[in-house]
């Protein structure tokens, strides 16, 4: 049976009380102290690719949200997630370490540990409330890894990346308890994880409403809302029939697949989603003191039934999720604070995952740490002061077999482990598609981003991989 809370029908609730701030003739209360800190708002979906977006080449998707947030905000050209999947790169984002300094390198079942340091404990020691709502992937049930146990004042949604497949769950997790759900899944794994064959409630659509809740919840204090979408991952349980979503909408007539309809509509969604808390915030008169932020956590799947050349969907980008190609790790970057980021600017500044730790915590005027793989892109963002730049980039997939990659400037190398060990070397500013391998006309070029590589990875005793048997 659903839980109460489940049949309070969040979505219904949150809607609500939107329109009611609207149609009383203003905002609820926003009494908030003269502290002139933004709230910050972290929005990142799930396997959406560089070239899923209007503002960034898609045509057949239509996404007039996001591309109203580049048009509002600015855009990044290139931008990288912290992985190429998805565990390792929420850990980057949320730790300020690149993969080959951080603790969860992987998907796997390896969780946050106490002593690890998040983005969201320094901005909750800064006096901000803190909610996540989504995917969190970094620690599960009864773990330290848990939201609430690194910085996380609330959360709602899924703790395991399998689990967070099926968009039909039997369950979801508040704060650290499970609540149920009104759908039925009979052959449902340890996390949660299966097909459901009775669906009733939609979890995307769920989380959306407690984050909005959220919102309306902390007018009167700065808030951190980090809303981790699971959208557009497919349920890999589900085979062919894995892009779950309740309507096909505006694509249900086009002669399209099933697979790229569902994957069309989800994105679809995740933009009207992104329009709706647009929409909430300037409703709220938040608009001003609110700076969003929207990526994505890799790049695009062939999961699902989909196929990633059916909308171009990483633009011109070689590689896709599980790749440490571009089109594996660059992936849509737009921030908004009206009034302070220059609207419809664009930037070619080089950052990841791991610079917002940094970026947040200037904003916030809270404290950061030492030892960070993260610069602040907040001068860049502002057009004040001077931007410090990265020497290097760094990537490491442990899955499978092993390889790592490293962008220094315009030059970026891959390694390759296991049965054909190489090293391949790009020119992004002349081949951004990675089309010519220059590793063996350019060997002191080759040899000097090696060393990078070396230099960036550090063995981790939870991670043993070929990587570290290379380098002893």
């Amino acid at each position: 049976m659903p839980s109460d809370r489940s049949l309070q029908s969040p979505v219904r609730r949150v809607v609500g009380l939107f329109y009611a701030c609207l149609t009383l003739g203003g905002p609820v209360s926003t009494a908030w102290s003269d502290d002139a800190r933004p709230n910050i708002v972290f929005i990142m979906a799930d396997d959406l690719g560089y070239g899923h977006v209007g503002c960034y080449g898609q045509s057949e998707i239509q996404t007039p949200n996001i591309d109203r947030l580049a048009a509002e905000g600015m855009r990044f050209t290139n931008y990288y997630a912290g992985s190429t999947v998805c565990a390792p790169s929420r850990c980057v984002l949320m730790t300020g370490l690149h993969t080959g300094h951080c603790y969860i390198r992987g998907n796997s079942e390896q969780h946050l540990r106490p002593g690890d340091s998040t983005i969201a404990e320094m901005l909750k020691q800064a006096r901000y409330a803190t909610g996540q709502f989504g995917k969190w992937g970094l620690g599960g049930e009864n773990t330290a890894g848990l939201p609430t146990m690194q910085g996380f004042d609330e959360f709602y949604g899924y703790l395991d990346q399998s689990h967070a497949h099926n968009y039909f769950p039997t369950f979801l997790i508040d704060g650290r308890e499970r609540v149920n759900l009104n759908n039925v899944v009979p052959d449902e794994g340890e996390f949660g994880e299966g097909l459901a064959t009775e669906r009733n409630e939609y979890s995307h659509d769920l989380i959306f409403a407690e984050a909005v809740q959220f919102i309306l919840d902390h007018q009167e204090q700065p808030f951190f809302l980090y809303l981790s979408f699971t959208i557009p991952h497919a349920n890999n349980e589900a085979g062919d029939q894995g892009m779950e979503i309740p309507s096909y909408g505006a694509y249900a007539d086009r002669d399209w697949p099933d697979p790229q309809k569902g994957l069309a509509a989800m994105i679809s969604r995740l933009d009207s989603d992104v329009g709706q808390i647009l929409d909430l915030l300037k409703a709220l008169e938040m608009d001003e003191r609110t700076i969003v932020f929207f990526t994505s956590d890799n790049g695009p799947h062939r999961e699902g039934g989909t196929d990633p050349e059916f909308f171009d969907s990483n633009g011109e980008l070689r590689g896709i999720k599980r790749d440490l190609y571009e089109g594996g790790i660059r992936v849509p970057m737009i921030v908004r604070w009206p009034g302070h980021i220059e609207a419809g600017s664009t930037t070619d500044h080089i950052a990841y995952h791991g610079d917002f730790f940094a970026t947040a915590t200037e904003l916030a005027g809270a404290r950061s740490l030492p030892g960070l793989d993260s610069i602040s892109f907040a001068p860049i963002l502002l057009g004040t002061g001077e931007q410090v730049e990265h020497e290097y980039l760094y990537w490491e997939f442990l899955e499978g077999a092993p390889k790592q990659a490293v962008r220094h400037g315009d030059w970026k190398a891959i390694r390759f482990f296991g049965e054909q060990p190489r090293v391949e070397v790009y020119n992004l500013a002349d081949d951004p598609s990675e089309a010519n391998d220059l590793s063996a006309s350019m060997p002191d070029v080759a040899a000097s981003l090696t060393e990078m590589m070396d230099a960036a990875h550090l063995p981790a005793g939870n991670w043993p991989s070929a990587i570290d048997e290379a380098l002893d």
